[in-house]
């Protein structure tokens, strides 16, 4: 650093902007099966798995008693990145989870207590393997069921510029057997294409039960993981074991994406991902069946 920048660093004012607080949210997934059934579990029936998310009840205000996303404000001095792997940590105990941002959140009023920008982390982990534990600010901590529906979807086309609208159906529920929770929100997404840049704009039209601005980043993340999923697969490896069958992989894809998939044109997909191991799934009902992992040279590519 050079006597000059030294001498208008010397005469800076930062306090003359106004500084917003900064969060890190996170918005986790996992595919299994409920406690209800896993309990339940027996050689001639594994239990049905679903696409989850893990809410917090915030136990102060705003929104108390309200469903959140776990996160956390930023320490002085943290990465924004290592705050989510340290409020991760505190509500599930898993350290190793992947993680990834997906998006950034700052909209005007998004946060009754003033200027808060949310950073939110896509993360993904094997559910039954974490335990979960409510933080400083929560009482409650919970896997909740992800549907997400289209309800309606249009275009308009102009010579310069094009416009999608669709409406989207976000319903989470846990059906805890002594206290059931059902929460619900109708979300817009607005695609905006003008000299071949899209903007997209999220905006809630309904909701119940949801803290702060937080089924539309649901909703944002969901369709994140999506497109993931649909374009490379790759994402998919994060929600499996360390071993698996080719059909629990595809599954837990079709469970992603709401849809099945073709088994020939997504193992050949799938092919360079995976290893093949000396290992044998047997029993639950299976025929034996070979398991693979993942194959790490492929992280890399």
């Amino acid at each position: 650093m050079n006597q000059e920048e030294k001498e208008y660093l010397e005469q800076y004012d930062i306090t003359k902007y106004d500084r917003p607080s900064i969060a890190a949210d996170m918005a986790v997934f996992t595919v299994m099966g409920n406690q209800a059934d896993r309990d339940k579990e027996n050689y001639r029936k594994l239990p049905e798995k679903k696409l989850k998310i893990l809410l917090i009840k915030r136990g102060s205000h705003p929104y108390k008693n309200q469903w959140a996303l776990p996160g956390g404000f930023c320490r002085k001095g943290e990465e924004v990145l290592d705050t989510a792997h340290r409020e991760l940590f505190e509500e599930t105990q898993v350290e190793d989870a992947y993680l990834n941002l997906a998006g950034v959140f700052g909209q005007e009023g998004r946060d009754p207590r003033g200027w808060i920008i949310s950073h939110t982390f896509l993360a993904l982990f094997d559910g039954a393997k974490c335990s979960l534990r409510a933080g400083s600010d929560a009482w409650d901590a919970r896997w909740f069921d992800v549907e997400l529906i289209r309800e309606w979807a249009g275009d308009e086309q102009s010579e310069t510029t094009a416009w999608r609208s669709t409406v989207y159906r976000l319903q989470l529920t846990n059906s805890d057997e002594t206290e059931p929770v059902s929460l619900q929100a109708v979300i817009r997404e607005e695609k905006n294409l003008c000299r071949f840049q899209v903007k997209t704009v999220y905006k809630v039209e309904e909701e119940q039960g949801f803290a702060f601005d937080h089924a539309k980043i649901i909703t944002y993340a969901l369709l994140y993981l999506r497109r993931q999923a649909e374009t490379d697969g790759r994402i998919v490896f994060d929600l499996m074991p360390e071993y698996f069958t080719l059909t629990q992989l595809q599954r837990t894809c079709e469970i992603i994406l709401g849809k099945e998939l073709l088994t020939a044109n997504f193992r050949r997909k799938m092919a360079d991902y995976v290893v093949e191991t000396d290992k044998i799934l047997t029993g639950a009902g299976h025929r034996p069946a070979k398991l693979f992992r993942r194959n790490l040279q492929s992280v890399l590519s």
